[in-house]
């Protein structure tokens, strides 16, 4: 009957899915599960054949000394075959009989390939897990609500620079906070998100345990559990030396960006596309826009087409090219006002050397074009004076010493005549003389009057008013001479001008046609006036004898040059004019043909 007993007992043994089997004092196996023999690739169906343990755990020398022990013990392991390496746990247990007598051994066990594939697995991942918190430099930070336990992994705690072994309550978390806003802002957002839920992000100050204030980005959110904040997650980053180099570009930023708004220059910036990325005051002040308004602006959107297209051709010059434009002058028109610019571009490079766009900057030279045009107008000027005053003082040395001449010769013939009648003759000979000297002298004091009196002030006046006064005082010439004027100007244009000179202008001029017509036919005087870039043109015109410009054109407002043989013509006239309107800034042309007439054009200066 035990026998039958000890033979069910191993069949069982064999059916056993725990792989399982018996040895003897000696370690040699007795009998064992399919499952065991199945793992280490046994068989003992040959029965002269001894199955020891030993040799199938060679890595472990006291194998059987443990045995001798009769303790339990268990050993992991490893086996390979075809199929790959296998992980083992085995358990060995004495092995009593019915008296309790140790007659061997029972070992058991286990495949542990997948349970330490997970564990390489788990390892493998917080290695990652370490190696990305230490090179992020983001610690992790966990607190569990209902134990009140916080928990700093070892970044958090790098960070705060304390040991390892450090273990901080909230309190003592939230102390390293620098006093003041940071503190009592991680206070708040730390117990607010136990009751709203709701995550949070901030940049906060710590000082860490050896006192150094540092920048740090914390993180918080809440682990919910039936609507109840159980455990909260978040993170520390230590973002010190982000903050100080953000600070340092922006501290920089702001520099450039004073130095850059400080100067008396026009400086942008513009992409490929000649689209304008960066603007200074002076640029926006210019084009009286707001930084907004000008940004991505090409100057298509900025100027007139015909403008833009010439910026445009010099930015491509500048970019393809890579040629900068140094110091070119430039005219820009904006809001009807033209601005004169010393304009520079040179290319715009990237970080790897590309050119990405260009940098320009113009100085505004208006100012110093005007006085250069005041300087050329000084120049012209006091080249025109010194020319008249050498004219003047050779008209004033001829025609004085003429007059004396005259005198002092009837002055000899007076002296020298006995005969009553004769002397009668000379004296009012003298007498026409003493005349005709006070007329020269009466025209030269007029031209130095002219030419001195600075001060004279120029007012607004209506030209067609001025023009229809001095025809109303002309009009018995007008009549006599069955001379015809049509007047075509506005009524509302109006010029600067000293009063006693236009009207002396209008009347020399107007005069002057009358005096000078045509005997084929009779007067026809046209008066037009109208406004340009220049200011007001007056334009006088007549159908009279003409002038031989090719002849006379370099005399024509010489004093004292007359051009017909007239008995009244003096040759004053037209010079009288020239230096009035000279005097008030302005200028006179004419246009002649003979036998066909005269126009003379009067140029007004508006300034004044």
């Amino acid at each position: 009957m035990k026998a039958v007993e000890r033979v069910d007992q191993f069949y069982l043994l064999k059916q056993l899915p725990k792989a399982t089997a018996l040895l003897c004092k000696k370690g040699i196996v007795q009998d064992a599960s399919c499952s065991w023999l199945e793992i280490f690739s046994q068989s003992l169906q040959d029965k002269n054949h001894q199955t020891k343990i030993f040799p199938l755990y060679p890595e472990f020398l006291d194998l059987e000394k443990k045995l001798m022990e009769h303790t339990p013990f268990s050993i992991k392991h490893k086996i390979k075959s075809s199929k790959g390496t296998r992980h083992l746990k085995s358990y060995f247990a004495p092995w009593f009989d019915e008296k309790e007598n140790v007659i061997g051994t029972i070992v058991q066990t286990d495949d542990i390939t997948s349970e330490v594939e997970k564990e390489q697995q788990i390892d493998w991942l917080n290695n990652i897990l370490e190696t990305k918190v230490e090179v992020s430099k983001t610690g992790w930070w966990e607190y569990e609500i209902e134990e009140e336990k916080l928990t700093w992994c070892k970044e958090t705690k790098r960070i705060h620079q304390v040991p390892e072994c450090f273990e901080p309550t909230v309190i003592e978390a939230l102390n390293f906070y620098k006093p003041g806003y940071s503190r009592n802002k991680a206070s708040m957002l730390f117990h607010k998100i136990a009751l709203s839920h709701q995550p949070y992000d901030a940049k906060l100050m710590i000082v860490t345990l050896h006192g150094e204030e540092r920048w740090v980005r914390i993180t918080g959110k809440p682990i919910i559990e039936n609507g109840k904040t159980v455990k909260v997650f978040g993170t520390i980053k230590d973002i010190h030396d982000q903050v100080t180099a953000e600070t340092t570009v922006k501290e920089h930023q702001q520099l450039l960006s004073t130095l850059v708004d400080s100067l008396p220059l026009n400086v942008y910036v513009k992409d490929l596309e000649s689209r304008k990325v960066l603007v200074n005051k002076g640029e926006c002040k210019f084009l009286n826009k707001k930084p907004e308004q000008v940004i991505g602006k090409t100057d298509f959107d900025l100027y007139s087409e015909e403008t833009a297209k010439i910026f445009r051709e010099e930015d491509l010059q500048v970019m393809k090219h890579l040629t900068p434009i140094i110091g070119k002058e430039t005219a820009s028109t904006v809001h009807g006002k033209t601005i004169y610019f010393l304009t520079s571009k040179i290319p715009y490079f990237d970080l790897e050397g590309k050119v990405c766009g260009l940098i320009g900057m113009s100085l505004d030279i208006t100012n110093i074009k005007k006085k250069e045009e005041q300087l050329r107008n000084l120049i012209n000027i006091t080249s025109m004076q010194n020319q008249k005053l050498i004219s003047f003082a050779h008209i004033v040395s001829h025609n004085l010493r003429s007059h004396s001449a005259n005198f002092s010769m009837l002055l000899g013939f007076l002296n020298s005549e006995k005969d009553a009648e004769e002397r009668k003759r000379i004296l009012k000979m003298l007498s026409q003389a003493s005349d005709n000297l006070l007329e020269t002298l009466e025209n030269l004091n007029q031209v130095v009057d002219i030419n001195t009196k600075t001060s004279e002030t120029k007012t607004p006046l209506n030209l067609k008013n001025n023009v229809l006064k001095v025809l109303e005082n002309l009009s018995a010439l007008l009549e006599e001479n069955k001379s015809q004027v049509i007047n075509n100007i506005s009524e509302n244009i109006e010029v600067n001008c000293v009063p006693a000179y236009l009207d002396s202008i209008i009347l020399n001029l107007v005069s002057n046609a009358i005096k000078y017509k045509s005997p084929n036919r009779e007067p026809l005087i046209t008066i037009n006036a109208v406004k340009s870039n220049e200011g007001i043109i007056l334009s006088i015109s007549d159908n009279g004898l003409g002038i031989n410009l090719d002849k006379y054109g370099d005399k024509i407002f010489g004093m004292y040059k007359t051009f017909h043989n007239r008995k009244d013509a003096k040759g004053f006239g037209l010079y009288l004019v020239r230096n009035q309107i000279e005097a008030m800034g302005g200028s006179i042309t004419v246009q002649s043909e003979v036998d066909k007439g005269t126009t003379f054009n009067v140029y007004f200066n508006e300034e004044s």
